[in-house]
């Protein structure tokens, strides 16, 4: 049966499904069995249980349009083919019971179970119950994708309903009640565990799995109860034995402590017998200090007549300074005097001097002058002679007009050369940029393609291997091979990658195209056997594929949204395309838009495509092989991931051969460089030599114009120093009488300087007296100061004794006030509190000096020193220890009896539970083991467990053996057979109809897999179990049957037909439909 993610119908002119329900008034009569059931664990008023469907209604769900089903009281046989409907009744009674759509393993929202092009859908289910009939109405919300709940047609909340549900003992989600098509495989799958829970909520009392439950929270209770009574006891047994390790300790602390208490009395008494000692000491400094005092006041009345001659001689030695002073400022102004007259000589000698130098000058200048001219004439005589000798230059202009029209045509020609060198660079830059935007647009291309490899590289590492190999080795191969598809593939339009994607398989996407089998094979076997990589390989038809026309025009589908084929969206080599359009036929699967869905019924009625993309899904049409109905399935599309990097190969390679034909450009233009650079070279080579020769010629034609110049200039020279005549004997005699003028005046400056010397001598005289003078006075002043200075020594000594007494009066002073106030501090007292008595009394027995109080002291602290490694944290960690084992002894009192209560409920919880499951399976066991029996085969139920306290690991084992030659063996997904499990799974479910408290079992397509044997003795058994009187609903849904089944009159067969020329609904009528027939039958001749 096929099951596609959503269903589309073949369209039809009635297109409404219906499902033709058997009327039980029209069944045969016969002879009803009436057999009460063993255990009366259902309530029943009627042939219905309390929580048996009554009716199922629905409305635009899933295949149907408006359908109303009354199934029977006891076992409802549903049938019809794949497709027609039949699982849409078991989604129905899910849904419509509150039941979540991923019990039935199909779609993940309810939306999905809404007929395709509906906005909205309704199931309602009627259930039976003694008080009144329980209607549910559930109406779903495609756009929304939401619920509304109606009870008896008022407006309710889900939860409401599933507590209405819940009350009915209904559990949809219990496989053991509700096996839809799509989890039976999943039956089998249960752990025992597993099964245990569901069996016990599917058929043991409503307590029971509430014991279970209680008891696996009083076991894990229990457990943490134990772990932490041992934990507690443990830590109380450690905490005692290290308080006895370290009770020892304490003692040693506490006799510690005492010598500790003496010391601080000791060190409390010492401050006081330290101020004691110093305040004495004070009171002796301060009398020495007082009689000092009295000496310095003495030293000080003897110096007073000392001071007074010191100052009287040092008023007279001031006078004295004074007339000194006055005697050499004389002295200094006749010295300046002096310096003056002896200046003025100075430059009158200079004078003399400057003229004698001068005369020497004008002396040199004259026989300077007379070399001159000597000089000038040799040079004029010498030019002359030259002039003689040079030739006549008037034949030589010819010469330079000829070399001057010659330069005139090479710069021509020159200049003609650089022009076309300058066309040719710009045409080599214009040619370089060119070079440069198609290799950038190469490298696009190349990036682009490296995208590809990058991709291919990060999710196929081994393809990408053997792409590198093959690079390198293509000379190994006879004819072409393509590198993997997605690589050689290029999108036209990226957007349009995805529908490659998904159309072809990711193992074909990475595969190597060959056009040889035997290319193939050397390939694979250097890659896959040598390499050991993974990778893929396929051969291109013989014949191609590449441009075989489809089967249809594109523009017949154009009418549908079809704007192309797979094969037009994309380029690929030949040998790649044929493969594709062979192998996944590319050329006839078109794509469409938004259009083509939203007319796709009419597209896969008209079209008969197999296969067909729109904007985002992809349809698969297929046809029925029971009903031959088309039938179509589809899928969202993915997103693409390795395509959409496009790459124009056809630009590439235009872009390769432009870049040839510039490289050829470029080597033309560079040939035509150098040519033009060697006749640029050769013409400057030239030019050189012409301007050259041209020089040469100039140069003789102007020299005899410049010897000309140059005679002329020397001659003028000449006349100009023969004009600068000097008459060295008047210069002489002028200088002779300046000379002894000035001697004159020298001679009477001298005589001037002789008078004031002597002057200047008499006042050095006169001041040297005062300097004696002063020299006695300085004396007699310097012997009374050192008189002074003795006694002033003496006084200073006193005074320093004096400061230094009043200085250690004053520290000891303070030294008591702080001895004071550390002592007040030792002893906790105030500034105005007295020592207390006790500590009189303390102080009393103890020594009174400080060399027998540091003794005592020495003597305890070497005591308490001697009691090493002792910590007060100790003695602290001991009480709380203590306090601690008294709280740990009183919490582990409380959690024995806390564990003792829940030992006590577990007991009881158990004997409640265990004993009731086991007779619950011991029954199960029972029609399981006859159910096998009756087949020939062997199976058993029973009551697994590795350990009887762990309640949690408990569970159901299901043993089975379907061959004499074989032992039991557990049911498991992997040991038995498809159609072992499912007739496992069937007789176990049998095996619970009779017990089960439930009010109806669902049962989809269980026989699929059974052989016709077991699959006749399961439906005699589920006949006979399901059609016995007060057992609970039964629907058993089926798309096939066996001939010659036997049948009970308390089933109802449900058919479902489907099809072109089903009636519409509001014109179906089975009352009419019965009558008519009874009217046919009555009329027929006997």
């Amino acid at each position: 049966m096929a099951t596609p993610s959503k269903k589309t119908s073949t369209p039809s002119p009635q297109p409404s499904k219906r499902a033709l329900l058997r009327d039980p008034s029209s069944e045969v009569p016969s002879k009803r069995k009436n057999s009460a059931p063993q255990l009366p664990l259902l309530q029943s008023s009627g042939p219905f249980v309390e929580g048996s469907i009554v009716r199922i209604s629905m409305e635009n769900f899933l295949t149907y349009d408006i359908c109303e089903v009354s199934p029977g009281p006891h076992l409802n046989m549903i049938v019809g083919a794949n497709g027609t409907g039949k699982s849409s009744i078991v989604c129905a009674i899910c849904l419509g019971l509150a039941g979540k759509p991923a019990f039935m393993g199909r779609a993940d929202k309810v939306g999905f179970f809404v007929k395709r092009g509906c906005s909205r859908g309704m199931v309602e289910i009627e259930l039976f119950r003694a008080s009144g009939n329980l209607v549910i109405t559930r109406e779903i919300d495609v756009a929304k994708n939401q619920s509304f709940w109606f009870i008896n047609k008022k407006s309710t909340t889900q939860k409401i309903v599933e507590e209405k549900v819940a009350a009915l003992n209904i559990q949809v989600g219990n496989l053991c009640q509700f096996l839809p098509q799509d989890k039976v495989g999943e039956f089998a799958k249960l752990s025992k565990i597993e099964l245990l829970e569901a069996t016990e909520k599917s058929i043991g009392p409503p307590e029971m799995h509430k014991y279970h439950c209680e008891l696996k929270n009083f076991r894990e209770k229990e457990k943490q109860l134990e772990t932490s009574c041992k934990e507690k006891t443990e830590y109380l047994q450690k905490m005692v034995q290290r308080n006895e390790r370290y009770k020892q300790d304490v003692e040693r602390f506490y006799e510690r402590k005492r010598h500790l208490d003496l010391i601080e009395m000791l060190e409390a008494k010492r401050p006081w017998v330290e101020y004691e000692n110093v305040r004495q000491e004070y009171e002796e400094v301060k009398l020495v200090r007082d009689r000092v005092k009295e000496e310095v006041r003495k030293l000080k009345e003897g110096q007073i007549p000392i001071t007074r001659r010191i100052e009287e001689m040092e008023n007279e030695r001031h006078n004295l300074e004074a007339r000194i002073k006055e005697k050499a400022t004389d002295i200094k102004e006749a010295s300046q005097k002096c310096k003056q007259k002896q200046d003025v000589i100075e430059r009158k000698d200079k004078h003399i001097e400057e003229l004698q130098q001068a005369l020497i000058v004008k002396q040199n200048e004259e026989l300077d002058r007379q070399r001159r001219i000597g000089n000038t004439r040799k040079m004029i005589e010498d030019l002359q002679n030259e002039l003689k000798t040079t030739e006549n230059c008037e034949n030589l202009q010819p010469q330079i007009d000829a070399i001057t029209n010659d330069l005139r045509r090479i710069q021509d020609e020159k200049a003609l050369c650089e022009g076309e060198i300058i066309d040719k660079r710009r045409e080599r830059e214009t040619l370089e940029k060119e070079k440069k935007s198609v290799d950038d647009h190469i490298v696009r291309f190349d990036n682009l393609m490296n995208q590809k490899e990058d991709k291919l590289r990060q999710r196929f590492r081994d393809t990408y291997d053997a792409v590198l190999w093959l690079r390198n080795n293509r000379d190994k191969f006879k004819q072409r091979v393509c590198e993997p598809i997605m690589l050689t593939i290029n999108m036209k339009d990226n957007k349009n990658a995805k529908y490659i994607e998904n159309h072809i398989p990711s193992n074909d996407l990475r595969a190597f195209v060959f056009e040889s089998q035997e290319d193939m094979e050397v390939f694979l076997k250097e890659v896959r056997d040598n390499k050991k990589l993974r990778v893929n390989a396929v051969i291109a038809p013989k014949s191609s594929y590449a441009d075989k026309a489809p089967s249809r025009s594109l523009n017949e589908l154009k009418q549908y949204g079809f704007f192309s084929y797979l094969r037009e969206l994309f380029d690929a080599p030949d040998p790649v395309m044929s493969y594709l359009c062979c192998q996944y036929h590319i050329h006839e699967v078109p794509v469409g838009t938004e259009k083509t869905r939203e007319r796709i019924e009419r597209v896969i009625q008209e079209t008969r495509l197999k296969q067909i993309y729109t904007a985002e899904e992809k349809y698969v049409v297929k046809t029925s092989f029971y009903s031959n109905k088309v039938i179509s399935s589809n899928t969202s599309l993915k997103v693409a991931q390795f395509l959409t990097v496009t790459v124009d190969l056809e630009q590439r390679r235009h872009l390769e051969e432009q870049l040839k034909e510039i490289h050829r450009k470029l080597q033309t233009v560079d040939s035509g460089l150098i040519a033009l650079r060697e006749t640029s070279k050769h013409l400057e080579h030239k030019d050189n030599e012409l301007r050259q020769k041209k020089k040469e010629l100039l140069e003789r034609k102007t020299k005899k114009r410049q010897l000309e110049q140059k005679i002329s200039s020397k001659l003028g020279s000449l006349k100009l120093m023969e004009q600068d005549t000097c008459n060295l004997e008047e210069e002489e005699r002028k200088a002779s009488t300046k000379i002894k003028e000035i001697n004159v005046q020298k001679a009477k400056l001298v005589t001037e300087l002789t008078n004031l010397i002597k002057i200047c001598t008499s006042l050095h005289i006169q001041k040297v007296d005062l300097i004696l003078q002063n020299t006695t006075v300085i004396s007699e002043k310097n012997k009374l100061e050192s008189d002074y200075m003795a006694a002033s020594s003496q006084l200073r000594l006193t005074e320093q004794h004096f400061i230094e007494l009043d200085e250690n009066r004053q520290r000891l002073l303070q030294k008591c006030k702080e001895l004071m106030k550390r002592a007040r501090q030792v002893c906790n007292l105030g500034a105005e509190q007295t020592l207390p008595q006790e500590y009189q009394t303390v102080f009393q027995d103890l020594p009174n000096t400080l060399d027998e109080i540091d003794a005592l002291l020495t003597e305890e602290r070497s005591r308490a020193s001697c009691f090493t490694g002792l910590n007060p944290t100790i003695v602290q960690e001991y009480t709380k220890r203590e306090e601690e084992i008294e709280q740990l002894t009183e919490e582990l009192k409380g959690k024995k009896v806390e564990l003792d209560q829940y030992r006590e409920n577990i007991s009881q919880v158990k004997e409640r539970w265990l004993n009731p499951l086991k007779e619950l399976v011991e029954k199960i066991n029972e029609k399981f083991s006859n159910f096998f029996s009756s087949m020939q085969c062997a199976g058993e139920v029973d009551l697994h467990t590795e350990n009887e306290e762990d309640y949690d690991k408990y569970g159901i084992r299901i043993r089975v053996k379907f061959r004499s030659s074989t032992q039991l063996h557990e049911l498991t997904p992997h040991h038995q057979s498809g159609g072992e499990r499912s007739v496992s799974t069937m007789l176990y479910l049998m095996a619970l109809q009779e017990l089960n408290r439930c009010p109806f079992r669902v049962v989809d397509e269980i026989n699929q897999g059974m052989d016709p044997i077991n699959e006749r003795r399961v439906f005699e058994m589920v006949v006979n179990t399901a059609c016995k009187e007060n057992t609970s609903q039964y629907f058993f849904i089926t798309p096939k049957l066996l001939q010659n089944l036997p049948y009970s009159e308390k089933m109802t067969v449900l058919f479902v037909y489907n099809g072109p020329h089903m009636l519409e609904p509001n014109r179906w009528n089975l009352k009419a439909f019965q009558r008519r027939r009874r009217r046919i039958t009555f009329t027929q001749p006997s």
